[in-house]
């Protein structure tokens, strides 16, 4: 057998003093061969991009320091490789893919220019030889209109194309090793397939050794040909893909795979008879783009939605990105204004009200969003954040501050919590206290716009009980948007399928996602990674 392209041994990571343990990474040894995707998976915080960055050797100056150890890349030594040398190898002979696209490329930059700087910044190539370079890569990756493509800024493009154009600069040198951190998270069903099957096209080609960084088990089960699983910066358990996901031997590494949701739905009570809290008629939103010196034209966001929600009652809505899901829970909650059709609250008509006279309803519906470290003001108190709103409607603040502590022990937190900050939290606690200042309002509608897609599967599992819970014992009317088919199979009475748009199916969960009619819906079932594949069968 040829030498691992990667050996990590013994590895040692200390984290700051005064942080919950002494070290990120704890006597971590890994080897990664050519042409094997090794993925390491585990929950937030348990050391697993802390051993990445170790790797490629971005670990954040005074705050993360190896401090025992080695890692070889193609027997070359990394802890004691100079800058300029990392520098050098960056690129070159080990690369990395980021979770989110939009932030590790430069938004003033065009795509093309960006995968220019990797081949300048390492070879000595004529223009023409590099740009048909950056046209054979854009190729590879199947992006369409490589030329458009490369003349285009990162907001120009959609997520998927956004990763793709990641996947390019890091491949376009052919390195050795290729770490993927999370690319997939936030990404779509079906793009999402697209990335993975990209990634082991392109790995099974050009023999790169890949180090895939994921807490989705249905990625592991589509993608691996062996499985590290770490817990508090240790390797619990390692092996054969088979072995690991249908025979674990670890408690944690069970505690993980029973944590992944079915697509199997849960048998759920029929809320028929309830009243109506949420419907809307004939919804459309056009956004209009151009003006100026070019020509102006609508796009059409939403068209001819025409929903309901009834007290006690989840729906979902689900399709991939850009399919108009999250365009119809801001016309619901009037943070847009829609272009036409109308939002009843109850009885009460909403969508064609001035913004001025929707401050009595604002309260009415509440959102969750996805990333709650980016709705919660980092220089507020989670207290402060909590009683915000009901003070606004009039609630004495001892009042909203002492609702605010029975709500923390709803979403099963301390109420100490109260005079902390959001960064002193986890991302699982972060959304429960983003759900708490929700319910502060006491909605009669609480929207769920991808509300637990960037969370790890133990902790995703707990916030959607707690959602299931919180619906129950409230009767809340429950808008849930997501792109993940399991998650939706989990905790939906009901789905609506978008497209380009417009609802293309909708019914009961069972029917929708047991046996869909459309065939868009049932692309999306098919696409969804790791369906069928037996978690702890053996």
């Amino acid at each position: 057998m040829s030498a691992p392209v990667l050996v990590i041994d013994r590895l040692q990571v200390a984290l700051p003093s005064g942080a919950d343990r002494r070290l990120a990474v704890d006597g971590v040894s890994l080897e990664v061969a050519r042409g094997e995707i090794l993925c390491l998976v585990g929950e937030s915080g348990s050391g697993k991009s802390v051993t990445a960055q170790a790797v490629m050797g971005l670990l954040p100056k005074g705050q993360l320091e190896p401090v025992g150890g080695r890692i070889l890349l193609e027997g070359e030594s990394l802890l004691d490789a100079s800058p300029a040398r990392l520098r050098a190898l960056r690129g070159s002979r080990m690369a990395m893919i980021f979770q989110e696209p939009m932030t590790a490329l430069n938004p003033v930059m065009r795509c093309g220019r960006q995968i220019d700087e990797v081949l300048t910044c390492h070879l000595r190539l004529p223009k023409a030889e590099r740009e048909a370079r950056i046209r054979r890569i854009l190729e590879e990756v199947r992006l369409p209109d490589p030329e458009r493509i490369a003349a285009a800024y990162p907001h120009e493009l959609s997520g998927g194309q956004r990763q793709r154009i990641m996947i390019a600069m890091a491949l376009v040198l052919e390195p050795a090793l290729l770490i993927a951190d999370e690319p997939t998270t936030a990404l779509d069903v079906t793009t999402q397939a697209q990335i993975l099957r990209l990634i082991a096209d392109l790995q099974d080609r050009h023999g790169t050794g890949v180090l895939f960084i994921t807490h989705d088990f249905g990625v592991v089960a589509e993608i691996a040909d062996r499985v590290a699983v770490m817990q508090s910066g240790r390797i619990v358990e390692e092996g054969p893909r088979d072995r690991v996901l249908r025979r674990p031997e670890h408690p944690y590494t069970r505690m993980l795979i029973s944590a992944v949701p079915s697509l199997e739905p849960r048998h759920k009570t029929s809320r028929a008879g309830a009243p109506v809290v949420l419907r809307t008629e004939d919804l459309g939103k056009a956004y209009v783009t151009g003006g100026w010196l070019g020509r102006r034209r609508a796009v059409r966001a939403a068209e001819g939605v025409s929903l309901a929600v009834r007290k006690g009652e989840t729906l979902g809505i689900v399709g991939e990105s850009g399919s108009g899901k999250s365009t119809v829970a801001r016309c619901i909650a009037r943070l847009t204004d829609p272009s036409e059709g109308e939002v009843w609250l109850g009885r009460d008509p909403i969508g064609r009200l001035p913004r001025r006279r929707l401050r009595p309803h604002r309260r009415r519906v509440q959102v969750v969003f996805q990333d709650p470290y980016r709705s919660l003001n980092p220089r507020r108190t989670v207290g402060q954040s909590i009683v915000e709103g009901p003070v606004n409607f009039g609630t004495p603040p001892e009042k909203a501050r002492a609702r605010a502590a029975e709500l923390l022990r709803l979403v099963r937190l301390d109420p100490s919590a109260l005079d902390r900050y959001p960064h002193q939290f986890s991302g699982g606690q972060r959304q429960r206290i983003a759900i708490a200042r929700a319910l502060a309002m006491e909605p009669e509608l609480l929207i769920a716009d991808e509300a637990v897609s960037a969370l790890d599967v133990s902790v995703q599992a707990q916030v959607l009980e707690l959602l299931d819970e919180i619906r129950t014992r409230l009767e809340l009317a429950v808008l849930f948007i997501t792109h993940d088919l399991r998650v939706a199979a989990q905790v939906c009475d009901r789905v609506a399928v978008m497209q380009a748009g417009k609802v293309v199916e909708e019914g009961e969960a069972a029917e929708v996602l047991t046996a869909p009619r459309h065939p868009y819906t049932r692309s999306l079932l098919e696409a969804a990674p790791g369906r069928g594949y037996p978690f702890g069968a053996d």
